[in-house]
């Protein structure tokens, strides 16, 4: 194992990254929470620093990294594999909210920042890689349009499901459970509907084929 004095940027920027929330509940992303994680893991404040030169959202930005790194580990092929559709994307989501449910305020002021105008686009990215990530690891391998479309119902889904887990203050999270379950059972309802549309289009009548008819009738 590399010391921490030894890493290079980007593997100092991927340790502090999950040291960061606990100090975040109390001092905001701020250098001062920052501070408290480089003292934490042994580095001098002023090379963590170097670390996020885009301060407060580049912060966020390596601990959602680290969560999604912290999901693929604990969902190695084996054990999703094993697992229906809907029961990966619930399970995903539900163990990417258990682990910042530690640090919910320090969540909660997060996404205070990146629902900030000049951070919406960053927001946004950040959305969607979760989403991929949360897609890739269930197995989706999809290039179509259908990549895109999950991608956005699932960012989508996600980040809904975050705000009601903000304000729950229910029994192992029971509000925020029945909530996901609830919009996972509506997607996957209309994936069927979807999936009948396309059977059943390919039953119907060629709108060219009768419009060529009317120009060209058959002899």
């Amino acid at each position: 194992m590399i010391e921490p004095n030894e890493m290079n940027l980007d593997e100092l920027r991927a340790a502090l990254a999950p040291l960061i929330p606990a100090n975040a509940v109390f001092d905001g992303w701020s250098d001062t929470a920052l501070a408290m994680a480089a003292s934490e893991l042994g580095v001098p404040e002023g090379r963590a620093r170097l670390c996020f030169p885009g301060g407060a959202p580049q912060m966020i930005d390596a601990w959602f990294d680290a969560i999604d790194i912290a999901m693929a580990k604990a969902y190695p092929l084996e054990r999703i594999s094993k697992l229906k559709i809907r029961e990966r994307v619930r399970d995903l989501v539900l163990f990417r909210i258990e682990t910042v449910n530690p640090h919910k305020e320090a969540l909660r002021r997060a996404l205070a920042i990146l629902a900030q105008p000049q951070n919406a686009m960053g927001a946004a990215k950040l959305a969607w890689r979760s989403a991929d990530r949360m897609w890739r690891i269930a197995g989706d391998r999809a290039t179509d349009f259908n990549h895109y479309t999950k991608r956005g119902i699932l960012s989508a889904l996600y980040m809904s499901t975050l705000l009601v887990y903000l304000d729950d203050d229910s029994d192992s999270l029971a509000t925020t459970r029945g909530f996901l379950d609830r919009r996972i059972d509506d997607v996957m309802s209309f994936e069927k509907l979807k999936a009948s549309w396309r059977n059943s289009r390919s039953r119907l009548p060629s709108l060219s084929r009768f419009l060529g008819r009317l120009r060209y009738p058959a002899v």
